[in-house]
């Protein structure tokens, strides 16, 4: 059911590769609340993923860009802002990859040139697309951007590698721009922590589905899935929550605070 909680709202959804991606989900539940939005990955991604269909279904252009590349961002706001006549007023920053990770690289010998290329792509790009941002002012008043996190950012999954120190990192860079473009435009930045999800970027992570597995039986209302993400992605959007900046926001089920479940008291005692 659709509230058209996002209706006259125009976005950039960053990270939809297919049917499976939060990102893809997103994009279509702030089409069905009356958004209109660009579709954006990077080059390879596109060429791997299904993102046309996704543009068919939502009537949305697609922009190729790199965001380890400045030029490229910039290209990306100069002709979304063509396209809708003006700035955005929401973005999602739905990215992420550790080459340490598909290698198979245990953390405390992680090479280091995969580790910048990492923190690149999955942290500083947030910077780079809100500083880039703030140069073009290409975020409207009241606009709202949210990056998607982990709860490996504050506790530790050994197998989730360096890409617990790209979330830290990313959850950092929202907390200071939510600060500096709070002030400047009242943009709110905010961080979605989500339940792990099967999507192809997280499946790749060793032990994933022990991770789903586990928080499934901690989190007292259940693993969250990814269209409920999208739907509380579209809540942090929309005018309702227009005072919220600079949060780290579980969705969850319940897991970040919950010390032990009975589930789990009840697979220890087997």
């Amino acid at each position: 059911m659709a509230y058209n909680l996002l209706k006259g709202k125009k976005g950039i959804i960053f990270g939809a590769l297919d049917e499976n991606s939060i990102a893809w989900k997103t994009a279509l539940a702030c089409h069905a609340e009356g958004a209109e939005i660009v579709l954006t990955n990077a080059p390879i991604a596109l060429r791997m993923g299904t993102i046309n269909k996704l543009a068919e279904i939502t009537g949305a252009p697609v922009i190729p860009a790199d965001v380890t590349s400045n030029e490229d961002v910039e290209n990306l706001f100069t002709k979304s802002m063509e396209h809708f006549g003006g700035g955005v007023d929401f973005i999602l920053h739905s990215i992420g990859m550790s080459i340490n990770v598909r290698k198979g690289k245990h953390y405390t010998e992680n090479d280091y040139d995969f580790t910048h290329k990492g923190l690149d792509i999955s942290a500083l790009s947030l910077h780079r697309v809100l500083a880039i941002a703030m140069k073009l002012d290409a975020i409207n008043e009241w606009g709202s951007v949210v990056a998607l996190s982990y709860i490996a950012a504050q506790r530790i999954f050994p197998d989730y590698n360096d890409m617990a120190d790209n979330k830290a990192y990313l959850e950092s860079i929202a907390r200071n721009f939510g600060y500096q473009y709070g002030i400047k435009k009242h943009v709110r930045v905010n961080t979605v922590s989500q339940s792990p999800t099967r999507t192809t970027a997280g499946s790749g992570v060793k032990g994933f589905d022990g991770f789903i597995s586990y928080a499934e039986k901690m989190s007292p209302l259940g693993n969250a899935d990814a269209d409920q993400c999208a739907n509380y992605c579209v809540t942090l959007f929309s005018d309702l929550t227009k005072m919220v900046t600079m949060q780290n926001l579980f969705h969850d089920g319940g897991f970040s605070f919950t010390g032990v479940s009975q589930a789990v008291i009840e697979q220890m005692e087997k």
